[in-house]
């Protein structure tokens, strides 16, 4: 048994876990003692200046100096820092890697998307009953990226990260409260563009089920279920049929920011970007549904994603 601390930071939310690892039986498995998630914006404005705004970094070392206390309180053994798309993308990426090497004592990791997509699919199907050779595309719908994997049993076939996010798409075109049908059209462009770059990659016909992971797939799903409060338990491993899904998707994207806020699952980091979530998660649906031409008519959400794969990752 070995404890592990895990840390993914991405565009819009920075997440620690602690966890014992067991490396025996068949592959390891993942005990949690601290799971923790806090909305930092790292990604605020990264899309239109290249780099990050001096507010937001100060929120990102903020919250990884308490994730390092938590680290040294419970005594994890091995720590790896992954962060992701909006590091990729900024300029002064290296002011942020300092402050973090100098608070965990650890040199960050930005990863490429290959990278995360691998970690999200190694996430993701660790907790999920296998499906043998039957390729499943896992989709792990980030702030600034998304991330296409296809894997069956033997692990990943292909998998590609484009850039869009429910953080970029909100801050290049989903500008006013409710979005305009131009807005919507504009991001649905982009988003189709990226579905369009991803398969050439990844062959989406193959897929036999698809998982979506990360936090707007899941707050989605808890807008579809009508849960009274957000309940990582209730969540995952639901299957929803892709036009409750889709809906889901749609009532997310046209709320106002007052009646998204009101909601009881809402986590107030994501009240401004879940619409964006939305219109990402339904047309990845809506062109999985073409391309295997109904073969694919539901959608399963899991809990577990890239942080339990950094995790396993180090055990």
């Amino acid at each position: 048994m070995t404890r592990v601390a895990a840390i993914d930071c991405g565009t819009n939310s920075i997440r620690l876990l602690i966890a014992d690892v067991d490396a025996g039986g068949d592959s390891p498995k993942l005990t949690d003692i601290v799971r923790e998630m806090r909305v930092v914006r790292l990604g605020q404005g990264v899309d239109a200046t290249g780099e990050f705004a001096p507010e937001a970094l100060d929120r990102t070392l903020a919250a990884t100096a308490d994730y390092a206390e938590l680290i040294r309180r419970h005594g994890a053994e091995r720590v790896r820092f992954v962060a992701t798309s909006a590091t990729r993308d900024a300029s002064n990426r290296q002011v942020f890697i300092d402050g973090v090497r100098g608070l965990l004592g650890v040199e960050p990791e930005v990863i490429s998307g290959d990278e995360e997509a691998a970690l999200s699919f190694a996430g993701a199907s660790s907790v999920l009953p296998s499906r043998g050779k039957d390729p499943v595309l896992v989709v792990d719908l980030g702030g600034g990226s998304t991330e296409f994997v296809l894997g069956d049993a033997d692990g990943v076939i292909a998998a590609k990260s484009v850039d869009v996010g429910c953080v970029r798409m909100t801050e290049r075109h989903l500008r006013t409260d409710p979005p305009t049908a131009e807005q919507i059209a504009a991001a649905e462009a982009d988003v189709d563009a990226a579905i369009g770059e991803a398969a050439q990659t990844v062959p989406l016909e193959r897929a036999t089920a698809v998982v979506g992971v990360a936090g707007s797939v899941t707050t989605i799903t808890a807008h579809a279920l009508g849960l009274d409060e957000y309940s990582a338990a209730a969540i995952h491993g639901t299957e929803l049929d892709l036009a409750t899904a889709r809906a889901a998707c749609t009532s997310l994207l046209h709320l106002r920011r007052d009646e998204r806020a009101a909601l009881p699952y809402m986590h107030p980091g994501r009240v401004d970007v879940i619409g964006a979530g939305g219109l990402v998660w339904r047309r990845v649906l809506e062109r999985l549904a073409d391309v295997t031409q109904g073969r694919i008519a539901t959608a399963v959400t899991s809990e577990h994603d890239i942080l339990d794969g950094i995790a396993l990752s180090i055990s």
